[in-house]
């Protein structure tokens, strides 16, 4: 519990979560659902987005010493899929627990000029740095592998180890989201991989 849960008492969604999965709350009572936030640069943001110091070895270190996968996510101000993504699937309980329980989401701005230091130390702007991994629209996701081991060597999108280019429907990106965690494509494509699941 956070110094700010223990001093306002507040309960959280997680709490309340565990609460109805422990039948403590009764079947009326529903879990507050997740909000997505539109900030000043136009990006939409979820409260659990990884805070980062946008290096990128650092956050892929961090992200596996908590046992979650490292994804970028890139958005754009006033981009309609980015929109849909975040006010429909990411505010849908299941999809948005699994994410925010399996996953670090850097949220990068397609356009944006902050610096970000990729594997191998170089540093560039969002902008050019998107370009160097060959981003072309919004929402792109970017999922990388559990270390930093022979990414350096490697360049642009030979780092990843999958891409969802576009946003997919809401039970596929989910599914994308599950191949990436379960390591799925270690032995098929995405397409092969979510044949065998349905």
């Amino acid at each position: 519990m956070s110094k700010r849960e223990s001093i306002t008492g507040v309960i959280t969604r997680r709490h309340a979560l565990a609460a109805i999965g422990l039948g403590v709350v009764g079947l009326h009572a529903a879990p507050a659902s997740a909000e997505a936030t539109l900030g000043d640069d136009g990006l939409y943001q979820m409260d659990w987005y990884l805070e980062s110091f946008l290096d990128l070895s650092e956050d892929l270190a961090g992200a596996t010493a908590k046992g979650k996968r490292f994804a970028v996510m890139w958005g754009l101000k006033g981009c309609p899929a980015c929109k849909r993504m975040h006010e429909s699937y990411m505010t849908d309980p299941k999809i948005e627990s699994y994410i925010r329980d399996n996953f670090e989401i850097l949220h990068l701005n397609h356009i944006g000029a902050r610096e970000v230091t990729d594997f191998d130390g170089r540093k560039r702007g969002e902008k050019p740095f998107g370009e160097s991994y060959g981003i072309r629209f919004t929402p792109t996701i970017q999922f990388f592998p559990e270390t930093t081991t022979g990414l350096a060597a490697k360049s642009g999108q030979a780092r990843e180890v999958a891409r969802m280019p576009g946003l997919l429907e809401p039970v596929e990106f989910l599914a994308m989201f599950r191949y990436v965690r379960q390591k799925g494509y270690e032995t098929a494509t995405f397409p092969e991989w979510l044949k065998k699941q349905a």
